[in-house]
């Protein structure tokens, strides 16, 4: 079927007992079993429940693999994935990743020896002075957050085979809407589903996908020993919002193309940061390997901190918050909200400075949130 039509039906379908349209909330720990070793698929929650299975089923569907499962954050897949690895083993990184995925990689690399070397995944040719005997994952965030850089995928993953490597993909900031890291080679996907997928603030969760056999039992055995597993009733929002997902990333969209060419415009902004303009430097690549250019700008304003924070605290409709991918428009400051874990050395090597200013764009009416940002400018 179609994407869309997969967002409405791929995982679910009418209850067995009662012909619920919507899929029922198992909130249970336990299942009884029917007899000794013997239980209908689920014996407790943690190793499975039919919520859960429903929301696996339709991401697994949406990002055309063959195994999905749903943990309890974003930060939940990403450390679930770095389980795979061991003391002495590297990995290669997305260098302006997010504040917390730097954070939580810089611990693995304190704690259990396993050494991280932070670069610009930009130019895949440079990839090769970093790979050796130790090497055994690339880590991918394409567009990179908050400065929306891409990595092209397809090149990257290559390398990654050549070598023997696994490559991950956060996928986070488009969705699988706007971008099937599968179809380019990615061995395994993340997701905050806290984002887009959800859309609507109401719920934190995540998700792991692979798409090997091999793969999918590992992730399955890590969860379930870990026990990240997200809970039904979480499952259950999630699932809810990925039925207006099309619909919704159209409109973010839509809207972030109208913020981000008006900033681009304007006298008070030094530099904007959105693939979707045909200024920005990997336009042609994001065109090549995304189906749209989502609903994240982020921009560096023309000035000092002052000036910053004026329009942090001006704004009337752009929320000061962090997070992002909901329906409703949001402002962050990364140097002291989602990058301050990052550290001040790190942020200003890859380009976060102090007046870089992020913004999720949401789909209220694009006039109001240009003279939104128009006044707070001002």
């Amino acid at each position: 079927m179609s994407f869309q039509t997969d967002t409405i039906h791929a995982g679910v379908a009418p209850d067995k007992a009662y012909g619920a349209i919507m899929t029922p909330i198992y909130q249970s720990s336990t299942f009884v079993f029917e007899d000794i070793g013997k239980h209908r698929g689920f014996d407790y929650t943690r190793s499975g429940n039919p919520t859960r299975k429903a929301l696996e089923d339709s991401l697994a569907a949406l990002e055309r693999c063959s195994c999905a499962v749903a943990v309890t954050t974003g930060m939940a897949a990403i450390a679930t994935v770095l389980h795979l690895f061991k003391a002495g083993d590297e990995i290669i990184a997305t260098d302006d990743c997010y504040g917390g995925t730097a954070r939580l990689l810089k611990t693995i690399n304190q704690h259990f020896d396993i050494k991280i070397h932070f670069i610009s995944l930009r130019e895949p040719s440079e990839i090769e002075a970093y790979i050796n005997e130790k090497t055994r994952a690339i880590w991918i965030e394409t567009p990179s957050n908050p400065l929306l850089n891409l990595i092209d995928i397809a090149a990257v993953t290559a390398i990654a085979k050549q070598h023997g490597l696994l490559s991950i993909v956060d996928n986070t900031f488009l969705s699988p809407y706007l971008q099937q890291p599968f179809s380019l080679g990615a061995d395994i996907v993340v997701h905050s589903t806290t984002k887009y997928l959800n859309g609507h603030s109401d719920v934190v969760g995540g998700a792991v996908l692979s798409n090997s056999p091999e793969l999918d039992e590992k992730v399955k055995f890590l969860v379930n020993t870990l026990g990240t597993c997200a809970q039904p009733f979480d499952c259950w929002l999630v699932l809810r919002g990925i039925k207006t997902l099309v619909p919704r990333m159209k409109e973010h969209e839509r809207n972030a193309r109208i913020v981000a060419e008006f900033l681009h415009a304007h006298p008070r902004v030094k530099r904007v940061f959105y693939p979707g303009l045909e200024s920005h430097a990997q336009h042609e690549l994001a065109k090549r390997q995304q189906r749209g250019f989502g609903g994240m700008v982020s921009f560096e304003l023309d000035g000092g901190i002052a000036e910053v924070e004026h329009v942090l605290r001006s704004t009337k409709i752009f929320a000061l918050a962090e997070s992002l991918g909901g329906v409703e428009s949001l402002i962050e400051h990364p140097a002291t909200m989602s990058h301050a874990s990052m550290g001040a050395e790190h942020r200003q090597e890859v380009g976060i400075t102090d007046t870089v200013i992020r913004l999720s764009v949401g789909i209220e009416d694009p006039e109001d949130l240009v003279a939104d940002l128009n006044q707070a400018l001002s």
